[in-house]
């Protein structure tokens, strides 16, 4: 079975308080291919960036102090649009995500925001944790905080033996 892990698809990281027009242009993309894994009965799992009400006393809101992802806002969710059914969700406080090591994969795809942050830091974690597990990310279906950096990750993840579907 496939894993699709949807990295942080939410308001606040498409067009809320980090959002881009490179976020914004992938969510189609990002739709189809969640509609293809779940067509297909394979698994999807989605991952939510969580931050708590003092998110700008954390390290995070020290170095980023733009308020976002705070549990239960707007921003926090995934869009109305995008089908979440019967996925996992997985809340995560910072950029890499530790718990897949209590996981089983057969083979992974990676998809969302932002490339150069959380795509990469879960990928990077991913590959570390399941050497032998094919990783894949699909960089039509991510977007870094500008082009240059998403570039830059698409590089950091191919060196580490991540494949990168490119368009």
């Amino acid at each position: 079975m496939k894993t699709l892990i949807v990295i942080d698809m939410q308001k606040d990281f498409i067009d809320g308080a980090l959002g881009t027009k490179e976020a914004v242009n992938i969510v189609p993309a990002v739709k189809k291919k969640i509609k293809e894994y779940l067509d297909r009965g394979d698994e999807v799992i989605f991952t939510q960036d969580t931050h708590a009400e003092n998110y700008l006393d954390t390290s995070e809101g020290k170095k980023l102090p733009i308020v976002h992802c705070i549990k239960g806002t707007d921003g926090w969710k995934i869009p109305e649009d995008i089908d979440v059914r019967s996925c996992l969700h997985i809340d995560k406080p910072t950029f890499g995500w530790t718990g897949w090591r209590d996981m089983n994969f057969d083979e992974i795809e990676l998809v969302g925001l932002c490339t150069d942050i959380c795509v990469v830091s879960n990928a990077l974690i991913l590959k570390a944790t399941f050497p032998e597990t094919k990783i894949t990310v699909d960089a039509s279906c991510c977007a870094g905080v500008t082009p240059e950096s998403h570039n830059s990750a698409l590089s950091t993840m191919k060196m580490c033996q991540i494949n990168v579907i490119e368009e």
